[in-house]
């Protein structure tokens, strides 16, 4: 299998991170001739087999699955033509701008016979995996609370009137899309669609710096925080009339968490996860493509496309409208 990677960004250098653990036969950076030093110099510190300058004939090269790691507002396109050019696409977080760009993403990919991946971690992670089973524990559930604020550097730009990607509503940018997107993908990876959701949302110059994703469940309700103007306590719950499940990490980085059961006992749930993070989703994705298992990833596909969905209806609601709408 023959990987060719979309940008140098910081989460091509983690991916660097595992890359070789992974069975590619060879691995191309795309770049530009702006950036020709920084993609030479990650070719040369990484052993990858070599750079491309022109996405066009990426394209027309021997590499058969593309991965999409460059700025929110770009992923359509060139997906889009990768798909086109019937080759396997994996797309960085958030996958698309809008629920509509994913639907139409998703209807190529069935109509070229290749697969199509959001690069969400979290449905890959061993322990993400094990809370699934352990849902049982706690009872019926009650209450979800979900947390990741991290202050950005880049809102001390931002107010200084340096606008940076992931503030910039031109390239889909936001907190929701930044960052609260871990947390509505591990919600509904856990529990599905919700009845009604709604999002309300710190807003400056038509973007969101913070914000709050609330859902109805019907039998329980949950609440998502992300924030990059602010930071607090990285601490979520999943709280149930017989337990309830603590995690101490941001979702997308968790490796154990803790049940606290109604009589007082705690049981910690800890996970050696030797490999880095990113490991687990690009192995997943492997396994998907070399035994053709399009039924496992549709499955992943269509969460990714409910999810975008959600958050496209949502963010429009409070007032956030990106230039892809």
């Amino acid at each position: 299998m023959k990987l060719g990677i979309l940008g140098n960004g910081m989460i091509v250098k983690d991916l660097m991170k595992t890359i070789h653990k992974l069975n590619f036969e060879k691995i191309h950076v795309l770049g530009r001739e702006a950036s020709r030093e920084k993609v030479e110099q990650l070719v040369r510190e990484h052993q990858l087999t070599g750079s491309f300058y022109d996405y066009e004939t990426m394209l027309q090269s021997d590499v058969d699955v593309i991965y999409v790691a460059l700025p929110n507002h770009l992923h359509y396109d060139f997906a889009g033509k990768a798909l086109e050019h019937k080759k396997h696409v994996i797309l960085e977080k958030p996958a698309a701008s809008s629920g509509e760009e994913m639907r139409e993403l998703a209807e190529l990919a069935g109509n070229q016979k290749r697969m199509l991946f959001e690069a969400m971690n979290i449905h890959y992670l061993p322990a993400f995996q094990a809370l699934k089973e352990d849902l049982a524990k706690l009872g019926e559930i009650k209450m979800v609370s979900l947390n990741y604020s991290q202050y950005s550097s880049r809102y001390d730009a931002f107010k200084q009137g340096t606008v940076l990607p992931a503030f910039d509503p031109r390239m889909s940018g936001g907190a929701l899309m930044d960052i609260n997107v871990y947390n509505v993908h591990a919600l509904m990876g856990l529990f599905g669609v919700p009845k009604q959701a709604r999002y309300y949302a710190n807003v400056e110059r038509g973007i969101d710096t913070s914000g709050m994703m609330f859902y109805d469940y019907g039998t329980f309700k949950a609440v998502s925080i992300g924030a990059k103007d602010c930071r607090g306590p990285i601490v979520s719950t999943i709280q149930g009339n017989q337990a309830a499940l603590v995690i101490e990490k941001p979702v997308n980085q968790m490796t154990e968490y803790r049940i606290l059961y109604n009589d007082g006992h705690e049981e910690l749930r800890s996970f050696d996860q030797t490999e880095h993070r990113m490991y687990y989703e690009f192995a997943a994705f492997i396994r998907m493509i070399e035994e053709d298992d399009f039924e496992t990833c549709q499955k992943m596909l269509e969460l990714s496309c409910e999810t975008a969905e959600l958050m496209t209806r949502t963010r429009r609601e409070e007032g956030i409208v990106f230039a892809a709408d």
